[in-house]
């Protein structure tokens, strides 16, 4: 079962649930996927690595609001975001752990012949790809940092 396909059926269980958090994030989530399809012109389906990215971004941005309203004393609407960022993450692969990170980049490396800070561009990329969905962006480079530096 595809993420589109366990979405539209976990939506259709909120609606029934009564559950309006889960229901407004699976919302957003069933709509980003159906603008991103059609963004996408004649592709009939998203391919997997486009959905977790889909909702990595919907987590993404529940996070950051979430925070703003942290700073600014909305303690109703940060709950709200971070239900919400809690409810998408579900949908997400399971993060991976600091040496399972550091495992992986350290491959990466030595398959790049990286030696130096300055070769951080040539890891950062195949990093990004190989663990894609698994681990933050921001993880990684500072992982990719620690071990250049």
């Amino acid at each position: 079962m595809s993420l589109t396909e366990k979405i539209s059926a976990d939506l259709i269980t909120a609606m029934k649930a009564k559950d309006k958090v889960s229901l407004e994030a699976i919302r957003a989530a069933k709509t980003a996927f159906l603008l991103a399809h059609s963004e996408k012109g004649s592709v009939s389906v998203l391919t997997p690595e486009e959905e977790i990215k889909i909702i990595q971004k919907l987590v993404k941005q529940r996070r950051e609001s979430a925070q703003i309203y942290r700073d600014n004393n909305r303690p109703d609407l940060y709950e709200k975001e971070t239900t919400e960022a809690d409810v998408l993450e579900k949908y997400l692969p399971a993060k991976m752990s600091d040496e399972e990170i550091t495992e992986i980049v350290r491959s990466i490396i030595d398959r790049v012949g990286a030696r130096s800070p300055s070769d951080l561009g040539k890891v950062m990329g195949p990093a990004m790809k190989e663990l894609a969905g698994k681990a933050d962006g921001k993880e990684i480079s500072a992982k990719v940092k620690q071990l250049l530096g």
